[in-house]
C-alpha cells in the first residue's frame, strides 16, 4: 500500500543521514509492517487507526520496546510525508509509545573476559587467530560488530606498522595516536578508537596468517582482498552472524554460558570496565560513538557503585568497617 513512499523515505535518510544497509534494512521492516497493518490509504490513516494497530500489536505479544521502535519509524515516516506535501498533518505527532523500563545491558564480568581470552590463545588455527584478533578489537574499542567485521585492511595494517618500530620509537608513535583507528559509525560520523599494545600484536599475528583465509575464486578473492577479516560471501567479509557463532562456540570452551555471550555483550563490557576502572562517562560516550549522552547513561549503575566505593573507603569520616 506504501511501498512507493517507503522507498522515498529510505533514499532520504540513506542520503542525507548517512544510514548503513543494516539501518534501511529494520527501517524498511518496520515500515512494511505497518503498510500490512493499517487498512486505510496513507493519505486518510487518524490517530485512532494508528492507536488501534499498537493495541493489536500489544495483545499479541509485542514488546514495549520493538512497539516504541515501530512508533518512531512511522512518525519519521509521516513525518517526511508531511514535509513531501503528500499528506497535510502527521496524526502520530501526539501518540507516545507503550511505557517501557530501560533494562541494564548484560555484562561480563574482568574474570569472564579473562577467561574468553585464555580459551581463544588455545587455537592457533587460522580461524582461531581471527578470532582471537576479531575479539581483541572488539575489546579493546569497543566497537559494534558491523564496524568490526566490516573494517578495511589498509588503516589497520598503517595502525599495526608500529610494531616494526623500535621501543622508544613505538611508545611516541603510541602516544600521538598513530595506533588508532579511525572508525566510521552511525550516521556516518566518525570518531578515534586507540587500540592496546597487545591488540596491535594481535593484529599483527592475523595479518601473518590472514592470506591462508583469502577465498580462491577470481571473484570472491577481488570482493574480499579490502576487508581485514575476508571471507568468500557475497559481502567480502565475515558477516555479523558468523563471529556470533564464532562467539557462542569460545564461550562452551571458556565454561561460560553460550547465552550470556554476543558482540553487543563485550561492547558492554568494554563500556563497564572502562567506567569501573574510572573512566568517566563522557569519555566513554565518544569512544562508543553515541551521539547522545543519555545512551551512554545505560551505565550510570556502574558509576554509583564506584562513587559509594569511594566514599566508604576514602572519607574522612568513614569507619574502616563500613561496608
Amino acid at each position: 500500500m506504501m511501498d512507493a513512499q517507503i522507498e522515498r523515505f529510505l533514499e532520504m535518510i540513506s542520503a542525507e543521514r548517512g544510514a548503513s544497509d543494516n539501518t534501511l534494512s529494520a527501517y524498511n521492516r518496520d515500515l512494511m509492517d505497518w503498510s500490512e497493518s493499517l487498512l486505510s490509504p496513507v493519505a486518510s490513516i487518524t490517530a485512532p487507526d494508528i492507536e488501534e494497530v499498537l493495541a493489536s500489536w500489544a495483545a499479541s505479544g509485542l514488546s514495549a520496546a520493538t512497539t516504541g521502535r515501530k512508533l518512531s519509524a512511522f512518525k519519521q515516516f509521516l513525518g517526511f510525508l508531511q514535509s513531501e506535501g503528500d499528506i497535510a498533518a502527521n496524526p502520530a505527532f501526539n501518540i507516545r509509545g507503550p511505557k517501557r523500563g530501560r533494562p541494564l545491558p548484560k555484562v561480563l564480568s574482568e574474570d569472564d573476559v579473562e577467561r574468553l581470552f585464555e580459551a581463544a590463545e588455545m587455537d592457533n588455527s587460522v580461524k582461531g587467530i581471527r578470532r582471537q584478533c576479531m575479539l581483541e578489537i572488539l575489546y579493546a574499542g569497543g566497537l559494534r560488530v558491523s564496524e568490526l567485521v566490516s573494517l578495511k585492511l589498509a588503516p589497520v595494517k598503517r595502525a599495526a606498522a608500529i610494531l616494526k618500530m623500535d621501543a622508544p620509537s613505538r611508545e611516541a608513535a603510541l602516544r600521538n595516536g598513530n595506533g588508532c583507528l579511525i572508525i566510521k559509525g552511525k550516521g556516518g560520523k566518525e570518531r578515534l578508537v586507540p587500540l592496546t599494545e597487545t591488540a596491535l600484536e594481535v593484529i599483527g599475528t592475523w595479518l601473518d596468517a590472514r592470506q591462508d583465509s583469502l577465498p580462491k575464486g577470481i571473484d570472491a578473492k577481488k570482493r574480499a582482498e579490502g576487508y581485514l577479516f575476508p571471507s568468500r560471501g557475497k559481502l567480502g567479509h565475515i558477516t555479523r552472524e558468523m563471529f556470533a557463532i564464532d562467539l557462542k562456540a569460545l564461550a562452551i570452551t571458556a565454561g561460560l554460558p553460550p547465552s550470556k555471550l554476543s558482540p553487543h555483550v563485550l561492547r558492554h563490557a568494554f563500556a563497564t570496565h572502562l567506567l569501573a576502572r574510572g573512566a568517566d562517562l563522557r569519555s566513554v560516550q565518544t569512544l562508543l560513538g553515541h551521539s547522545d549522552i543519555s545512551t551512554t547513561q545505560i551505565y550510570t549503575h556502574i558509576l554509583d557503585e564506584r562513587l559509594k566505593a569511594l566514599v566508604y573507603n576514602a572519607h574522612p569520616l568513614s569507619g574502616k568497617n563500613t561496608p
